[in-house]
């Protein structure tokens, strides 16, 4: 498997990856499919940051990206959405991305990078609690499940805000 940018090619085999990953019987199109493609289009787009995992028949199986986001108007990073193909998943495709785009984050001098999820799953990358840094989602339902990690100190505190196509009608 090797993990890599992606490139304009990608495009389809992503769009087809994130809704398998985010299916739901019954439902349309999942919205993290248009969450994808309005933030590729969108000024928080941070192309180096958005990778893809391609097996070894050259298939896409995974991508993760992060986008421009900014904590009182800091800049860091948002990590998300995640996608593995559903046949692929639980095979460490997901873990390779994140560990990618955390590695990248780091080596591009990104304070912190913040995600909504499940903290069972994220703690093992190293996501903490974003309220250990002094930092606040801007919807304060999210505080349980959103977390940070932090690649400086002293990380920027204050209200955590996604780009505005997270927020666009699902």
């Amino acid at each position: 498997m090797l993990i890599r940018r992606e490139s304009p090619d990608d495009v389809p085999a992503i769009r087809a990856v994130t809704a398998a990953a985010f299916a739901r019987p019954g439902e349309g199109e999942p919205f993290e499919v248009r969450l994808v493609e309005a933030l590729r289009a969108h000024e928080s787009w941070l192309p180096p940051l958005s990778r893809v995992a391609v097996d070894d028949a050259g298939e896409v199986v995974g991508h993760v990206l992060a986008t421009r986001c900014t904590v009182d108007g800091a800049p860091v990073l948002g990590l998300g959405p995640l996608s593995v193909r559903p046949d692929r998943q639980r095979a460490g495709i997901g873990s390779a991305l994140v560990h990618s785009l955390l590695g990248a984050a780091d080596a591009l001098d990104e304070p912190l990078v913040g995600l909504l999820g499940d903290p069972a799953y994220y703690r093992r990358f190293g996501f903490v609690p974003a309220g250990r840094h002094g930092i606040i989602p801007q919807v304060p339902e999210w505080a349980p499940y959103f977390q940070v990690v932090a690649f400086t100190a002293d990380p920027p505190r204050g209200t955590f805000r996604y780009p505005e196509p997270f927020f666009a009608e699902g």
